[in-house]
């Protein structure tokens, strides 16, 4: 494959997220999401020859571009409805002047809006796209959007619910939370019975939005975004460091099925110990930085008195730990009949690009472990850096 279209998609898909958590009226939020997204469709189809690439694709382009689509429709009301702004303050401003804060249009733009967004952040029922996405986009490339999509949306969330709705916060608030309800048990309750590695992660990023929105819904209250931009930092090590060591036993094996790492242990310590502690920190096992980050997260929820999104999130966050730990008993096997193929001819390889993997492999093991240590400075600067 050549590299340097790959650098360039990777690049500006980077660019056109830091513009979304920035963007502050209609059409840099339109260009910059459309911008994310076109390239997010190439990068997946970026393996043409594989048949599971072109199916995820063109899933990711039918869907996303539907979601886009609903998403503008929402983003036209609120310009109508304001007497033609474009500015996120300034729209808030027309809605008042206009007197159509109440009117039945904003239902149709909350409606909307969060419905684009929810498929832009796989929430339950829109997250239809992302297991095929997970499995057959390269490894790497879901390794990025997994983390650069849910950081990017979810800023861009805050922002317009925050922002422009905040005349109908009860309205969203219940949509959200339902959406964070289904997302968290369908997502956790579904990764049981994947056999893919790659699609059980989606799974678990699709549960792991629904905690994600505790903190967006409790954002004015007691601290909510600051729990939610500490979960976010926790959870991109956390992703990035399982996907690497992913990418790296597949260039070595050539599989990405689950059974068929099996002994792992035996053959490379490091590698079987990285992966074991990347899924255990997201599964929320102290003392890693997963369980300081949702605890953090869930306490903010319980007082800002969302009891029964933090009771799901609580329950779910539990149910999870099985699957994980389903993963590290394959790792650990020592029985030599029970050890796959793949793991039995397991060879270690070095190469430049191999040792980069293992480099961010390492930063994102350390990070996983030992964030939540430090895990006061890193609240403090949330709290003073979120704001609009």
């Amino acid at each position: 494959m050549t590299i340097t279209e790959f650098l360039l998609f990777i690049l500006t898909a980077a660019l056109a997220g830091m513009f979304l958590c920035g963007a502050n009226d209609l059409a840099t939020i339109f260009v910059a999401l459309e911008c994310l997204s076109l390239c997010s469709y190439l990068l997946s189809g970026y393996t043409k020859r594989d048949v599971r690439s072109n199916e995820a694709t063109m899933k990711y382009l039918l869907m996303g571009g539907a979601s886009s689509s609903i998403l503008v429709y929402g983003l036209s009301w609120l310009y109508g409805l304001s007497g033609g702004e474009i500015e996120l303050q300034e729209i808030v401003n027309g809605l008042i002047n206009t007197q159509m804060y109440n009117s039945p249009g904003i239902w149709i733009a909350v409606i909307s809006i969060t419905v684009g967004i929810g498929f832009k952040l796989s929430l339950v029922p829109f997250h239809q796209w992302t297991p095929d996405v997970y499995e057959g986009s390269p490894t790497p490339v879901v390794a990025f959007l997994s983390v650069t999509s849910k950081v990017a949306v979810s800023a861009l969330a805050t922002r317009l619910f925050d922002i422009i709705f905040y005349f109908s916060s009860n309205e969203w608030h219940l949509l959200l939370e339902i959406l964070a309800i289904l997302s968290m048990i369908s997502g956790n309750f579904i990764a049981f019975t994947q056999t893919s590695m790659k699609r059980m992660l989606a799974y678990s990023s699709i549960g792991q939005i629904g905690y994600i929105l505790i903190g967006i819904i409790n954002g004015n209250s007691n601290n909510g975004y600051a729990s939610m931009i500490t979960y976010m930092l926790f959870y991109i090590f956390m992703n990035l460091g399982t996907f690497a060591c992913i990418v790296l036993f597949s260039l070595r094996t050539g599989t990405d099925n689950i059974r068929d790492y099996t002994g792992l242990y035996t053959k490379d310590p490091f590698l079987a110990l990285s992966l074991a502690s990347c899924l255990l920190s997201l599964g929320g096992i102290p003392p890693l930085a997963g369980f300081f980050g949702k605890l953090y997260l869930f306490w903010c929820g319980w007082q800002a008195g969302s009891y029964l999104l933090v009771s799901t999130g609580l329950f779910m966050s539990v149910i999870s730990i099985y699957y994980y730990l389903k993963i590290i008993k394959l790792l650990i096997t020592e029985r030599n009949r029970e050890i796959t193929p793949h793991v039995q001819n397991y060879r270690l390889s070095s190469s430049i690009s191999k040792n980069f993997i293992e480099l961010s492999m390492i930063v994102c093991l350390v990070a996983s472990v030992t964030l939540g240590i430090v895990m006061s400075p890193i609240i403090a600067i949330a709290q003073e850096t979120f704001l609009f």
